[in-house]
């Protein structure tokens, strides 16, 4: 699919004229596929129940990947269609990390991106860093993907965060990649003949915010988390990433579709403040071999006026559905809603445009009502698993924003940095349910 210039006024005028009889807002003057809006409509529906809440994890039947560092946001090598790849009889994972003496609030400042091995999907031995030392962009790395290709070449994405160098952090994100040979031996699993890290991608301020509109008064900002996927009907390939609609705060307002139906939107009122919030899942289309020039597209999903973070997206097909997944915190919601820490779902028979949510609001993961912060980074493979790491657990009364100001004696007693239990959960349509609860870290 083209890219297609959008003009803002142009759209902000079909946006109004659509608002009453759709809650999708139409993208381009060609009208060549919709971005689908998570509406506040969507989130006052949603329910914890059996079907979508987490066990309760105890923190003290589980163990760190490796004693020496925290581990959070995971995901594992994987073939172009999806599919955990199996290189010589190992599957290989990669996570951010930190060493376990830093203080949990301090782990995205510094993290690096680690791997590790295994032949059964449970047991996992650490491979150290992924990178060479000194080569990969950014001041650290956050989350990313790594795909093998027929040649057994891995091709590894990851967003590259500030700068090397700076006096002063920042959170400057950009897309950057690398390529590599896999090496399985005896010895287990290496990399070697790393290409140059390239940056394929930044922000264009046209359909995804930049830093420096962010910094007009946005409460945050994303361009991260680039995720390989490969399009099974079209052949197409593309990267899925979270990102933030474009324009400063100034340049924005909710608008009706934002709401939801005529009927609810005509008696919910939306605080002004909420349009602070402006997450987004986007898409690029790759341009070459090399995987090393894409083309931004229009998002595939927004939640302005909704939620301000839509972390890790990533898509699985099922039949002739796509599901496309994202993670949130309960502190991303605008004001006037509400959902918990969890994993979210959309589900549309196109891979652009008509996403509507899972269970009719969305939510498809909850992390229990009486240990809220127990899991995070929640990723579905295609049959199903879903990994995630163990976050806050047992923090009684408190919240996330509560614990920086504790003990580090009790920070560290409550924070995992490991791999959470796995999942199983079932997709039947725009309906989802937790099937089992798998072991710790198990990947099948």
């Amino acid at each position: 699919m083209k890219k297609k210039k959008r003009s803002l006024l142009l759209a902000t005028t079909i946006i109004g004229l659509s608002a009453i009889l759709s809650p999708l807002a139409t993208v381009g003057a060609a009208n060549d596929y919709t971005v689908s809006n998570w509406t506040r409509e969507h989130v006052t529906n949603i329910e914890l129940n059996d079907r979508n809440t987490a066990p309760v994890i105890n923190m003290d039947e589980l163990e760190k990947l490796d004693e020496g560092y925290h581990t959070w946001d995971t995901w594992p090598l994987k073939d172009k269609d999806g599919s955990v790849a199996v290189v010589n009889g190992y599957k290989i994972i990669f996570a951010l990390s930190a060493p376990s003496h830093v203080l949990p609030g301090q782990v995205h400042d510094i993290a690096e991106i680690r791997y590790f091995y295994s032949k059964n999907g449970k047991d996992w031995i650490s491979g150290g860093p992924v990178f060479e030392e000194g080569k990969a962009l950014g001041s650290r790395q956050w989350a990313g993907s790594a795909m093998i290709d027929e040649d057994d070449q891995l091709h590894f994405f990851y967003t590259a965060t500030g700068r090397k160098g700076q006096e002063r952090i920042t959170y400057e994100q950009r897309f950057a990649k690398a390529s590599a040979d896999v090496v399985a031996s005896k010895k287990g699993i290496s990399f070697k003949n790393w290409s140059d890290h390239q940056i394929i991608l930044e922000a264009d301020g046209e359909y995804y915010q930049t830093q420096e509109q962010g910094s007009q008064g946005d409460i945050a900002y994303a361009f991260r988390d680039p995720e390989f996927f490969k399009d099974p009907k079209s052949g197409e390939e593309y990267i899925v990433f979270e990102g933030n609609s474009s324009g400063a705060p100034a340049d924005r307002s909710c608008l009706p579709e934002h709401s939801g139906s005529p009927e609810f939107a005509e008696n919910h009122d939306v605080p002004e403040v909420s349009v602070l919030f402006n997450g987004s899942i986007g898409i690029a289309k790759a341009s070459n071999e090399d995987y090393t020039e894409f083309e931004l597209l229009p998002p595939l999903l927004e939640a302005n006026c909704v939620n301000q973070e839509l972390e890790r997206p990533h898509i699985i097909v099922k039949g002739n559905n796509y599901y496309l997944f994202t993670d949130t915190h309960f502190d991303k919601f605008a004001p006037g809603i509400t959902g918990p820490e969890g994993l979210y779902g959309f589900v549309s028979d196109d891979l652009f445009g008509g996403y509507e949510p899972l269970n009719g609001s969305g939510l498809v993961i909850a992390n229990p009502e009486d240990n809220p912060y127990q899991a995070y980074s929640w990723l579905v493979l295609p049959n199903g698993t879903v990994i995630s790491f163990v976050h806050f657990s047992d923090l009684g009364d408190l919240s996330i924003a509560d614990v920086g100001h504790q003990s580090h004696e009790f920070q560290f007693e409550h924070f995992g940095g490991m791999p959470a239990p796995s999942l199983k959960i079932a997709l039947n349509r725009d309906r989802s349910h937790i099937v089992t609860e798998l072991g710790q870290g198990v990947i099948r």
